[in-house]
């Protein structure tokens, strides 16, 4: 094979695995889109909300847009009793670094009873969060708050495991360029992690099933 080839070759596969990248985040967004939700009105009511974790601050001080969104988003639908429970789910890696308590914090200030919240410490990724809503706390049927892309994502992980989701799209910050380049990577790892390495949460652990209404 000559140098010409071999590099004719990389360039070609290298353009193939560009497709079925780009394919493949296109192909996410159009599958889920029946199960995303913008207006509030629209949205129908699930017993349980799931609000999928992120850090409060920015690096260099300044509140985190993504988070404020969740949080606003979460507010709204108890409020407006879209949802009666929420599972507040993130990372608790470190004794500095909690994001259900975090969260949970600034949900009381909003005048959220504490009954209605519930903590779930190992929500340390997206596929985490969503398996475990379903096997630990026994959500049946639940809505997931978060960015529409993230959406997108956690939606694509819970109809891969047969769970039935829709996703409450909350604004995203209008920087989201780089953001929105590495949601692509994470959608290619979370197929990966769902369709040839079968991965599991992290920490799955005793069911606690949360006991409303509906059941």
């Amino acid at each position: 094979m000559t140098l010409k080839k071999f590099i004719g070759g990389l360039v070609g596969f290298c353009i193939l695995i560009i497709v079925i990248i780009i394919g493949l985040d296109r192909w996410i967004s159009y599958k889920t889109a029946p199960y995303i939700y913008h207006d509030v009105d629209k949205l129908p009511h699930r017993a349980i909300g799931v609000v999928l974790g992120t850090s409060k601050y920015v690096q260099g001080g300044g509140i985190n847009g993504f988070y404020r969104s969740r949080i606003e988003g979460a507010i709204n639908l108890y409020w407006q009793k879209k949802v009666d429970y929420l599972i507040l789910s993130g990372d608790n890696a470190l004794l500095s670094y909690n994001e259900p308590i975090t969260m949970k914090k600034d949900l009381i200030k909003a005048g959220i009873p504490q009954e209605s919240i519930v903590l779930d410490y190992a929500g340390f990724r997206t596929l985490d969060s969503v398996v475990r809503a379903n096997k630990v706390f026994n959500a049946d049927d639940f809505t997931i708050i978060t960015q529409e892309f993230h959406c997108e994502r956690a939606i694509f992980i819970a109809l891969a495991q047969g769970i039935q989701a829709q996703c409450f799209a909350v604004p995203s910050p209008s920087s989201m360029k780089l953001v929105r380049i590495r949601e692509i990577f994470a959608r290619v790892k979370a197929f990966i992690d769902l369709y040839i390495l079968d991965n599991q949460p992290k920490y799955l652990g005793p069911a606690m099933p949360i006991i409303t209404d509906d059941q």
